[in-house]
């Protein structure tokens, strides 16, 4: 069944492609665009349905997770492992992106005329980052605000407070714990039913995308996304043989198994539209839900691989583009600018972007350089997207492995 829907998914990329290429082939631009405005309307019912999903569902599970561990000490200690976890994953993926663009100079051949320094991509970096916008912003003024908007980073905070006051309670507040199990349940039960319309989504997001940009803008952009790619094939390689020294042959068994979320975040380049679907996959691959609860939902704040990889990769594109010498210093500067404002910046819409866009401010960069990877920056954000369900994936077998028989029991399927 589960290798049925992934030969679905694809099939419906490869349809979309299709269909898309022919649109733009036959139809003048305005009409391609017309028709491309039309079927998002798919994408963004589906995107819309998992955004339903996400706050009830991180709420429930983190609860259920944080209350059945045995004390303090235990949330301390998985909180400690994941937060170093991510810190290191996020040092890895930034000099990664940081190393390659430097080797590969994507910048350098770019062909095209360069934007103006007048020029605006219509990006702000108004609200870049500060610490005191950072710390406020991790409190929620109310609870029931933070899951309208789907602030996880907000109702991450607040779940962890309540399901550890919930833990410390000598009888667990067994009614209560009842009932965040059993609203997690149902909404693992939604999830199953929106996941049905997945491939409808995947060929309405890539045949719209295809329709209005055609395949020429790979062309002229090839260096760039070519040389992207490659720096994320290689942050896979180091997400998977950091796998296989703590998992063994379960590295393997792993990375099969989330074959699906990766295809649903790619397609609709999306790390949140996967969430729900990697939580199960994780769950069935033995890796205790208790610790997937807790991993994923501050990944998807601290750990987006992809998206900060991105932002080193794009800003020195833009610089090498207008042909920008940074000195060493400056670039460490940025690999520390970068681990920082990424994580101020979870939750923000185009969070790439803007971040980037807070980046070329800050170290005096032509800021209309941003015109230049607009035109592929969803292509582009496919891939960052899958990225970032691989390394919380990792990320949540890593941790869950290092918890064996400390919290929980041993789960054998991730022991082959």
């Amino acid at each position: 069944m589960k290798k049925a829907f992934a030969i679905t998914l694809i099939l419906a990329m490869v349809l979309g492609i299709a269909v898309g290429w022919f649109v733009n082939a036959t139809m003048t631009p305005e009409d391609a665009a017309g028709v491309a405005d039309k079927l998002s309307i798919l994408t963004d019912l589906f995107l819309r349905l998992i955004k339903m999903i996400i706050a009830p569902l991180v709420f429930a599970t983190l609860v259920a997770g944080i209350a059945h561990m045995e004390d303090a000490a235990a949330i301390g200690r998985v909180g400690a492992k994941t937060m170093g976890w991510f810190i290191l994953a996020s040092i890895i993926s930034l000099t990664i992106g940081l190393i390659m663009v430097q080797l590969l100079q994507p910048g350098a051949s770019l062909t095209l005329e360069l934007p103006s320094g007048e020029a605006t991509a219509g990006i702000s970096a108004a609200g870049q980052f500060s610490l005191k916008q950072f710390v406020t912003h991790l409190i929620p003024q109310s609870i029931v605000q933070a899951m309208a908007t789907n602030e996880i980073l907000q109702i991450v905070v607040f779940s962890v407070l309540v399901g550890s006051a919930v833990a410390a309670l000598d009888d667990k507040a067994p009614a209560v714990l009842a009932l965040v199990e059993q609203i997690a349940s149902i909404m693992l039960k939604v999830t199953g039913y929106v996941m049905k319309t997945a491939p409808v989504a995947i060929f309405a997001a890539l045949a719209s995308t295809i329709a209005t940009q055609g395949p020429g803008v790979l062309i002229t952009y090839a260096g760039f996304v070519g040389g992207f790619y490659m720096s994320l094939g290689l942050l896979w390689l180091v997400l998977f043989l950091a796998a296989l020294a703590v998992l063994g042959r379960g590295a393997i068994g792993l990375f099969k198994g989330i074959r699906t979320p990766v295809l649903l975040a790619f397609s609709t380049a999306s790390s949140e539209a996967a969430y729900p679907r990697t939580m199960e996959e994780l769950g069935r691959l033995g890796v205790n839900r208790r610790i997937v609860s807790f991993v994923l939902p501050l990944g998807y704040s601290f750990n987006l691989d992809g998206s900060m990889m991105y932002c080193t990769f794009a800003t020195l594109f833009i610089a090498q583009a207008y042909g920008i010498d940074l000195t060493i210093g400056q670039q460490i500067t940025m690999l520390l600018l970068l681990m920082v404002t990424s994580k101020g910046m979870a939750g923000v819409p185009r969070a790439s972007l803007v971040v980037i866009s807070a980046t070329l401010s800050y170290f005096k960069l032509p800021e209309a350089g941003l015109l230049l990877i607009l035109a592929v920056d969803h292509l582009l954000d496919m891939g960052r997207s899958a990225t970032n369900v691989v390394g919380n994936s990792v990320a949540a077998a890593v941790i869950g492995r290092w918890e064996q028989g400390r919290t929980w029991p041993a789960h054998p399927r991730l022991s082959l």
